[in-house]
């Protein structure tokens, strides 16, 4: 009789959790695998809209809830949290014994998450490696936890070649698309009136919906929100729906500059510290443009159709698609970004909705490799030597 794998899959953040769901249905639906659900992060963070209410909507049965106790955004503050996660995480490995530990990402918690499996001796497969963000502290995340994994789920072609160029084996490395277009090319979203009417919002036309996060690499980001701020009061025609800032350094700044444009624009401006998974899709698909510097702008965007307003730095590196707008941040170059984008023949371009990550599927490939792949003798990794003419070869 085959032995059904405990698959740990541990979630920090609403972002990561909207990419993570469909994962977790396949593997909750697998007669192979046995789902052992972590949540820690800004799930258990009132400040951050406690989204841990949404994972036990959707239905999924946490297995270990891991506080990290956020009580604020400096340095400081995160190490400590991150801290008391490596801490929480270890009891838990402990006593769930996984079989295999699923990451997703970057983040500084699912760094400690890494960091807990690695010493607890499990195989850790990790999703979305081999990218670039330049402009934040997620860059070294990322290819930290690369190193730390023993299976790879990337999103695209380059970033496996990528992974590999880091040492790591191509018979362990996958490219299986990008997760999070998985709802997307299923249709799996509300509709755009009912999301509307769920936050009691009747939007003006063109919608923007922003999404703005510290740069984590660069003192003083808040004052660039500024700037997007300005560029954004040259549309007063608009209406505007920003979406809650990451639980980084600098973001409760950019949390009150963003909570005072608000109250000062109620009739057609209103912020959401988190839509939900099927609600922030088919928001994303109503809206006329994403301006902010949310991978959400790169990856999935581009795939619902809707033009992208790329601000700053924060991912610079990142594959583009071609309705991808980048600008500098400045209040005049947020504005002509936004006026080009807002264009007929811009938005008709977007509309073909093509993308370098996929069309969909990932969520199955990476349950049916989690159901066949080999975890025994696996820990023990060799460096993969690529030569001197870089051909990565499977």
């Amino acid at each position: 009789m085959t032995k059904v794998r405990r698959i740990g899959v541990v979630t920090g953040s609403r972002a990561e959790y909207g990419l993570l769901h469909r994962l977790l249905c396949e593997i909750e639906a697998s007669d192979l695998l046995e789902l052992q659900l972590i949540v820690t992060g800004t799930h258990l963070s009132d400040r951050h809209g406690r989204t841990v209410d949404e994972i036990e909507a959707d239905g999924h049965v946490i297995s270990a809830r891991v506080d990290m106790e956020l009580k604020g955004d400096g340095p400081a503050e995160l190490t400590k949290a991150m801290g008391r996660a490596l801490i929480g995480l270890a009891d838990v490995f402990e006593r769930l014994a996984p079989d295999i530990v699923v990451v997703l990402g970057d983040r500084y918690e699912i760094l400690a998450a890494a960091e807990a499996a690695m010493l607890a001796r499990l195989p850790i497969a990790h999703i979305h490696g081999g990218e670039a963000s330049e402009g934040q502290i997620d860059e070294a995340i990322r290819h930290a936890i690369s190193k730390m994994a023993h299976y790879h789920f990337v999103a695209a072609e380059p970033y496996r070649t990528r992974v590999i160029q880091m040492g790591e084996d191509p018979q362990r490395v996958f490219n299986v698309g990008a997760p999070g277009l998985d709802p997307i090319m299923d249709a799996d979203v509300m509709s755009f009136a009912e999301a509307m009417s769920s936050i009691d919002f009747q939007p003006r036309m063109p919608l923007f919906l922003v999404t703005y996060h510290p740069v984590t690499l660069r003192k003083g980001t808040a004052a660039d929100a500024h700037a997007l701020l300005e560029a954004l009061d040259a549309f007063p025609q608009a209406s505007i729906i920003f979406t809650g800032t990451n639980a980084d350094t600098d973001g409760d700044e950019i949390t009150k500059l963003i909570d005072a444009y608000v109250k000062a624009r109620p009739d057609r401006v209103m912020q959401i510290a988190s839509f939900g998974r099927k609600r922030y899709l088919s928001v994303l698909t109503g809206a006329d443009l994403v301006i902010g510097n949310s991978s959400s702008g790169i990856i999935e965007a581009p795939a619902v159709g809707t033009p992208t307003i790329n601000i700053g730095v924060r991912q610079q590196g990142r594959l583009r698609a071609p309705s991808v707008i980048d600008c500098e941040e400045s209040a005049r170059a947020i504005r002509v970004a936004i006026e080009r984008g807002l264009s007929s023949e811009f938005q008709a371009m977007a509309s073909a909705r093509e993308t370098p990550y996929g069309r969909g599927g990932a969520s199955v490939k990476m349950a049916r490799l989690l159901e066949t792949l080999p975890l025994e003798n696996v820990l023990m990794k060799k460096f993969h030597t690529i030569d001197q003419g870089l051909e990565i070869t499977s």
